[in-house]
């Protein structure tokens, strides 16, 4: 029994030709209709929903890759900005330190003028240049000299207090002998009862000492001690320093009393060198007497070489 053949049109289908314009015609049908009516929209969108995790899963790869790439050039690029940070606060730390430094001196400096003002004696601004060289010694070097017609034995002092006294000078140079030096005394009286006595530096310490003061003295700790302006060097009325410490001792007839100078000995640069009258003569008598032993040492030294030499 021959088999029964299907009908040819189940078999073969549409031509090609004949799905390429019904298929063209049914979506151009669904653009326009969508175009006009946007009722595809919601379906769109639930694809993308129902498509989204398919994207995340597909754009890993690229997107793990680009965050590593990332993360290194983060790393490298904060480590090169740490750098140039820390570079940086060093360089306005050191900045900084030269502003405040410069900001004290400023103020020190105005305050200085300041005190040329209210003194009615002549004054010149010196800077500090070194300390002596002996270490035992409290002595500084200032950028002024003869040729700023500074004279040896001139007060020292700054808006405090008294500083030292000039005690040697040079053409464009001068030595000051602080008031701690041993070697430096000045006639002081007692601000609270007037009474006159002779401070002495310490020389071991930033300290000035009363020797030869009895035990039952009038002086009491915090008293502040000024010059007294008999001497002719200094005028009257000075700081030059607070005491800090008066012991007795029974096995010693005087006191012991210390004192801490006013000025800022050893805190700063510049100082004011006073001039008067009086002053000037008493330093010029200074100079004179420094200057004839000077004479005396250099001839004792070439009377000395000439017997030698006169020796067979």
């Amino acid at each position: 029994m021959d088999q029964q053949q299907a009908p040819r049109f189940f078999i073969h289908g549409p031509s090609p030709f004949t799905r390429l314009i019904v298929f063209s015609t049914l979506s151009l049908a669904l653009m326009a209709s969508d175009s006009k009516f946007s009722y595809l929209t919601p379906v769109r969108e639930a694809l993308t929903v129902m498509l989204q995790p398919l994207q995340v899963v597909a754009n890993s790869p690229f997107v793990l890759f680009n965050n590593i790439g990332n993360y290194f050039t983060s790393q490298q690029a904060l480590r090169n900005e740490v750098e140039v940070l820390k570079k940086q606060a060093i360089f306005h730390g050191v900045q900084l330190q030269a502003l405040e430094s410069l900001k004290n001196e400023n103020d020190h400096l105005r305050t200085l003028m300041e005190a040329t003002k209210v003194s009615s004696q002549p004054a010149r601004l010196a800077e500090i240049m070194y300390t002596g060289r002996d270490p035992f010694s409290h002595k500084v070097i200032v950028n002024m000299g003869e040729a700023n017609h500074v004279l040896a034995g001139q007060a020292v002092v700054d808006a405090a207090g008294v500083v030292g006294q000039v005690t040697r000078v040079f053409p464009y140079t001068s030595e000051v002998t602080l008031l701690t030096d041993k070697e430096l005394s000045i006639l002081i009286q007692v601000e609270r009862n007037a009474l006159r006595a002779i401070s002495f530096g310490h020389g071991r310490d930033n300290t000035v000492n009363l020797p030869y003061l009895p035990a039952n003295v009038d002086i009491k700790k915090g008293d502040k001690l000024v010059t007294s302006g008999i001497d002719g060097i200094y005028p009257s009325g000075l700081g030059v320093a607070i005491v800090t410490s008066v012991k007795t001792n029974v096995s010693s007839p005087f006191a012991q009393i210390v004192a801490a100078p006013i000025a800022g000995i050893q805190n700063h640069r510049q100082v004011l060198i006073l001039s008067s009258d009086t002053t000037n003569l008493v330093a010029k008598d200074i100079q004179q007497v420094l200057s004839a032993d000077a004479k005396k040492q250099l001839d004792k030294k070439e009377k000395t070489s000439r017997r030698s030499d006169a020796k067979p």
